[in-house]
Order: C-alpha cells, then sequence, then structure tokens
C-alpha cells in the first residue's frame, strides 16, 4: 500500500522582522546593490553598511588563534618530539571526504619537515568506522610509536589504553560529539570538549587538524622571533583549499573562521590548484560527454556547490566502493599524468556507486511503502545483507528527504556464512531531521549497540542481529517522547517570497556576491506562488525533470533534480507553488537566468478551487440549481474532447487515470478548460451511454476501457444530461 510522505514546512526568514521599503532603499543605495539583494541581506541580519561590507569581504570574522583549543600544545609538542626523533609516525583517518583532506593535510605537511610518517585509513566494509585493535596491531608491528588520529577517535577510550599496553602514544583530533569520558590519550583535542574555551566549535575534522599543523608552524615560528600571524597566514595560504573541500563536503556551518576559510580555499582552487584538484575539477567539468566528443572542456566555476556536488562525491565515491587511499593518492599527486589517471578513476568508481545507490534507494522506498505505517512511525530502521557499507550513508539521506522521518539503514555480514547468526554484526548509518538529535537517540540505545559516534543529524552505528527488533523498537520510543510541538516534518526555510517578474539574469549573478555558501550561510531560496505548469519535460534519461513554468506573460525553466516522472504528483495544467534558489545556466556561452527546484506544492488557490468544485459537485448532485456561467453542463464539443483523450491515452497503453491527472491531459492545449464538475458529468454520461467503460474504483480514480467498435450515440438520450438541464438557470 502506498503512504503520503510527510509534507515539508516552508519557513520565511523575513518573518515579522521585514524591512520598511525606505530601510532597503537606504541599504541598496549605501551598499551598491539591487534592492531585492538589499533586502535578502537585511532579513539575513546584515543591515547596516559596514555589517554588509564585513559580510561580503568576509570581515566578519578572523581566523582564531589555535592555542586556544584544548591539549593543543602537549600534541604540539609530542608530535615534534616524533618528527624530530625520527619517529615512525601514523595518521590515522576516516574514509569520508573530511578524513580524506585530513590525512592528506596533515600528511603533506609533516612529510614537508622529513618526518618518517604514513597513513592508514580502516577499509569500510572490512574494518568499519574509527580506531579497532586490530589495525592497532598491525600499525605495533611495524614500529610505529605515535598515532595522531584525524576525525576520528574521540569515543575510542579502549583503543587507546590499548595501543598505550603496546607503547604506542596517541594524539587524539576530532570535531565528534564527546562521550563523558575522554579517551587517556596524550592529547585530544576537539572543539566540543565541554573543557574547550575555543570560540567556534563548528570546525570540520579537517579544520582541527589544521589548526594543529597552524600551532606547530607558529610554535616554530615564535623561536624564530616571529609573530603569530606570520604562521597563521603561511598555514591557511597552503592548506585552505584541502580545509574547505572537508569543511563543505561534512555540511558544517559556512560561519565565523569557516567562511573566511572557505573563501581562502575557493580562491585557492580557482587560481592555483593541486594537480590532483585540477584533475579532478577537469574530469568533473567533462561530465558524461558523448564519445567522440572533441570540444574543450569548459571549466566550472569553482563554488561550494560545485565543491559540494561536483567533487566532493568523487573524492568520497573511493572509499564508499573501494579504499579512501586512491582519493588521498589524487590529492597528493605529484605529476600530472599521475593525477589524470587517479582523477578518472575517481570518476569511474563515482559511476558505480551512483548505479549502486539507485539500486538500493528503490529497493528501500518499495519496503517502505509495502511494509510501514508512517503515521506511527517516527524512526525508519531497515536492515539488509546484501547492501554495500560505503553507499548506505547516501540512500538513508535520500529516504529521509523523501520521507521527512529521520531513517537507518543497516548491512549485515552474516550472510555470507550461508545463515543467520544472532551475533552478526551490521554496520549502519542514519540521517535525521531537525528535532531529533540522532546521537542522543542513539546514546539512549547504547546497550543495544556494538559502537555508535556521530553529529545531530548524522552518524554510524554497529548493531548484533538480535538486539535489531529491541533496537528500532527503543529508538522509535525515543524519537516518540521527543518529538518537538509540531511533530516531526522538514522544515525549509526561504529568504522572501518573488514573483517570476523579480527574477532576472542581473539578480541571479548578484547573488554570487555572498559566497561562499553552506551550512548557516545557504544557497539564497525563493518561494513563488500560483505558478502554472506550461510544459514538463524529462532529462537525464528519466531522472531529472524541467519544468517551463509561468505566471502572467512571464515564463521561466525550473530543473527538479532526482525526480522521475513517475513521481512527480503534478501535471502540464496545474498551478504550483515553488520553493527554489535561482541560477545562472550557461550553454554554449548563452547565459539564461533558471530555477533549480527544491520543493513543490499544489497552490494554495488552485487546492481552494479544486475543494470548492468537489463539494459543487455534491451539491448538484444531490439537485442544487446553478447558473450558465458555472460551466457545469457540458456541451457536445466538450464530449469529443474528452474522448479523444481517453482514445488516445488507450492506445498508448494508460488506462487509469485521478481526477486531477484526467483534467491536466483534458485541458492541456484545449481552447477553453473543463473543469471538475463539468468532467464529472461527462464520464457518468459516457458510463451511462455505454459509449466507453467507466470504473470508479477509488474516490475519484477512473479505469476506462474504449470500445473502438461502438456504434454512434445520441448524447442527448442521457438521462443524466437531460435531469441536469433542469437544474440550470439560465439566464
Amino acid at each position: 500500500m502506498e503512504h503520503k510522505k510527510h509534507e515539508k514546512i516552508w519557513a520565511l526568514r523575513e518573518g515579522t522582522s521585514a524591512p520598511t521599503e525606505q530601510q532597503i532603499a537606504s541599504l541598496a543605495s549605501e551598499v551598491g546593490v539591487s534592492p531585492l539583494c538589499a533586502r535578502l541581506l537585511f532579513c539575513r541580519g546584515h543591515r547596516t553598511k559596514e555589517a554588509v561590507d564585513r559580510f561580503l569581504r568576509c570581515e566578519d570574522t578572523m581566523l582564531h588563534s589555535p592555542f586556544l583549543l584544548c591539549d593543543i600544545e602537549p600534541a604540539v609538542a609530542r608530535i615534534r618530539r616524533a618528527v624530530e626523533s625520527h619517529e615512525k609516525i601514523v595518521i590515522y583517518g576516516d574514509y569520508d571526504v573530511d578524513g580524506v583532506t585530513a590525512v592528506s593535510l596533515l600528511y603533506l605537511y609533516l612529510s614537508g619537515l622529513g618526518a618518517d610518517v604514513d597513513y592508514y585509513i580502516p577499509s569500510r566494509a572490512q574494518e568499519g568506522y574509527g580506531l579497532s585493535t586490530a589495525a592497532i596491531d598491525r600499525l605495533a608491528a611495524t614500529g610505529v610509536t605515535c598515532i595522531i588520529t584525524v576525525d576520528t577517535g574521540i569515543t575510542a577510550n579502549a583503543e587507546v589504553d590499548y595501543a598505550a599496553s603496546l607503547g604506542i602514544d596517541m594524539v587524539i583530533t576530532d570535531h565528534h560529539e564527546c562521550r563523558e569520558t575522554l579517551p587517556n590519550a596524550v592529547a585530544v583535542v576537539n572543539p566540543h570538549r565541554p573543557d574547550c574555551p575555543y570560540p567556534f566549535k563548528e570546525l570540520a575534522g579537517v579544520g582541527v587538524i589544521f589548526k594543529v599543523v597552524m600551532a606547530y608552524e607558529c610554535t616554530i615560528g615564535r623561536e624564530k622571533g616571529e609573530s603569530e600571524i606570520d604562521g597563521v597566514r603561511r598555514v591557511a595560504r597552503e592548506y585552505a583549499d584541502l580545509v574547505t573541500i572537508g569543511t563543505i563536503a561534512d555540511v558544517m556551518p559556512i560561519t565565523d573562521e569557516n567562511r573566511l576559510i572557505v573563501a581562502l580555499g575557493l580562491q585557492r582552487i580557482e587560481h592555483d590548484p593541486r594537480l590532483g584538484l585540477s584533475a579532478l575539477i577537469e574530469e568533473a567539468s567533462a561530465g558524461n560527454r558523448a564519445a567522440g566528443d572533441t570540444r574543450p572542456v569548459k571549466k566550472k566555476k569553482i563554488t561550494s556547490t560545485f565543491i559540494g556536488f561536483g567533487l566532493a562525491p568523487r573524492i568520497n565515491a573511493a572509499g564508499r566502493m573501494s579504499e579512501a587511499s586512491h582519493a588521498v593518492e589524487l590529492l597528493l599527486s605529484k605529476t600530472p599524468d599521475e593525477a589524470r589517471a587517479l582523477a578518472a578513476e575517481l570518476c569511474e568508481i563515482n559511476r558505480q556507486r551512483q548505479a549502486e545507490e539507485n539500486s538500493i534507494a528503490e529497493q528501500v522506498y518499495r519496503r517502505i511503502d509495502e511494509n510501514f505505517d508512517l503515521d506511527n512511525t517516527h524512526v525508519l530502521v531497515l536492515e539488509d545483507d546484501g547492501w554495500r557499507q560505503g553507499i548506505i550513508g547516501i540512500v538513508s539521506s535520500r529516504v529521509t528527504e523523501r520521507y521527512g522521518l529521520p531513517s537507518i539503514l543497516i548491512s549485515f555480514d552474516g550472510s555470507t556464512q550461508g545463515f543467520h547468526d544472532p551475533d552478526d554484526q551490521g554496520k549502519g548509518s542514519g540521517r535525521s531531521i531537525k528535532g531529533i538529535n540522532l546521537f542522543e537517540a542513539l546514546t539512549a540505545c547504547e546497550d543495544l549497540l556494538v559502537k555508535f559516534g556521530g553529529h545531530e543529524l548524522a552518524a554510524g552505528l554497529t548493531v548484533t542481529r538480535k538486539n535489531l527488533d529491541a533496537f528500532r523498537e527503543r529508538i522509535n520510543a525515543y524519537a516518540a517522547t521527543h518529538l518537538p510541538p509540531e511533530g516531526l516534518a522538514a522544515h525549509l526555510e526561504a529568504d522572501l517570497e518573488l514573483s517570476l517578474s523579480d527574477v532576472n539574469l542581473p539578480f541571479a549573478e548578484e547573488l554570487s556576491r555572498l559566497e561562499p555558501f553552506g551550512v548557516s550561510n545557504p544557497t539564497p531560496q525563493f518561494i513563488f506562488r500560483d505558478l502554472r505548469i506550461d510544459r514538463i519535460t524529462e532529462l537525464g534519461g528519466g531522472k531529472h525533470l524541467k519544468l517551463l513554468v509561468s505566471s502572467g506573460d512571464i515564463s521561466l525553466y525550473a530543473l527538479l533534480f532526482s525526480t522521475p516522472r513517475s513521481r512527480f504528483d503534478f501535471y502540464e495544467g496545474d498551478r504550483i507553488d515553488l520553493l527554489c534558489t535561482v541560477d545562472v545556466n550557461e550553454f554554449r556561452d548563452v547565459k539564461s537566468v533558471q530555477l533549480i527546484v527544491q520543493d513543490v506544492k499544489p497552490s494554495a488557490g488552485y487546492a481552494m478551487e479544486y475543494d470548492r468544485l468537489v463539494a459543487r459537485y455534491g451539491e448538484v448532485r444531490q439537485g442544487a440549481s446553478f447558473t450558465e456561467d458555472e460551466e457545469i453542463l457540458p456541451e457536445r464539443e466538450d464530449f469529443v474532447q474528452v474522448y479523444t483523450v481517453l482514445r488516445r491515452e488507450f492506445r498508448g497503453g494508460r488506462d487509469a487515470f485521478s481526477m486531477r491527472d484526467l483534467l491536466a491531459l483534458v485541458n492541456a492545449g484545449a481552447a477553453h478548460s473543463i473543469n471538475y464538475v463539468r468532467l464529472k458529468y461527462i464520464l457518468e454520461v459516457f458510463h451511462e451511454l455505454q459509449i466507453c467503460g467507466v470504473e470508479e474504483y477509488e474516490s475519484d480514480r477512473y479505469r476506462f476501457d474504449i470500445y473502438f467498435n461502438a456504434s454512434r450515440t445520441n448524447i442527448e438520450k442521457s438521462s443524466i444530461l437531460k435531469k441536469l438541464k433542469s437544474q440550470c438557470q439560465r439566464g
């Protein structure tokens, strides 16, 4: 059975603090932006010329001193001793983009100092997330005496103690949530430590190791008589690109010093990219070019969006489908040939990832639609023996987006033995929505889990098969008791409500001045009301849609990604509201403005009118009179119009329609429209006179059968039509 997904709640940031026209005109004039851009800046809290100037120049913050981080000095001291004593150092990282960029950054820095350094990233499929005693044993056997973790380790208390028993010192650097007791390492650097005074808590894992490297460089510089700012600038100039990629990919807020780091990093990637990044940008820009296409590849503009959707998935694909070391080696590339080969390999791995992701997603959707009561489910927990570990996190994101509920997908290994064992361990990835803190929910289930870690909105876990049902029940009970007052629903924020007449190419280009975008400085989103869908076109082999929408005599194209036609519940002629971003499309050196759809709803006015006509049909059916101008009484050409559409669709293999679907088909391109009441009566007459088979199998859902050899029938013989005419009050 089919379930209705949770409708997303749209909220306007402008809210009750909408500015006056005078305030907007004044700000626009002082800053030199359009009134619309000024209004956008105002509603985001930048309300004076000075505030806007600071924001646009990324001067609203400076990089904080790394020495404000707890344990930063013992961390630097231990790493420095290992470097200068030529101890064998291993960087132990995570396999996602944040981990890969963190490993690469620290490896580049330490190898530049002449350190005896290597890196280790566990296999996602074989070892799972985080430190393990087995990995520590392997490293100890090679003579490692110092392990530095990046983007991992904050919950590895037992593993740190085990390493110490083997004579290995550990320096933990991480940004994930801390437990009550920290690991007993030489140093634990994490801005989320309860005792850490660092003023900005939202660094990515690569951002934390960036700060450690900065502190190391400043410590050396101090001994040479340099000021701290010299070391800060040197490290920022060299490594901001890697921090930018990890920060954007890990969906960290682009505020405070992250905004400045990302601005610096985007500049570096745009003007002086590393060999590996340059090759990956070229491969990603080429996309799925047809064989034999020899035109020069037009390099994509380097923005946070391109990093997040163009580069990050390709870097991530290595750890999801193969080994994350391929991505690290790309970032460490020393020759163009090596870089090009690795970039091509990552892009091919990413294509395989996309295909497998889509396959798993369809399985999950089908199981949810067939087996879950979404009205009484708060967290979707599904498991399988065949899902690839590296894919389920992305699919979980798609599930949460589609159904508006937290989701956890778990992959078990035990089936490879040919049977299910209660002690089989399943590794899971979860995503949540605002209102349910996933890390806290997992903490409430801690006794049922082997291990877990993560953030408010994303987490990983390991659970045994025997505890799965109890875990599913417990986490749903937790969510039920921690629901926000408005219940579980994804919230989408829009900056302003606009009309299509507000949108033009200069405005779309002006929005780029607000870059870099990301969490807490998101790409501006706008609400457009009561647009008509004039045309629906499938793109990308049916994976995406392009809508031509209009208001009055103004039309724009709106792109709807990852939505096949079968999942788009609207038709040409429907009136809709859109929540979307405004984008510049550049095709063959011609620029145009387009909308990128984030969510779509039926227009409130259209829905109200539809409901009114449904109610009106009920009244007329009960004998109420009506006037000619209500256009209820069908004319002969209306019967022809509807029958022609039914015959055409039936020949094409389609014999079932909802009323909304049929209304859209009947009215598409028609000289005059047929409303709900009139169409209902046309179908009743068809059924009465056996012009075609008409079966209402659900409320307002019909199945049809066309009688191709039927004899001609006089519509005027219909008793339904005669009665309807008697109810019509002619003027």
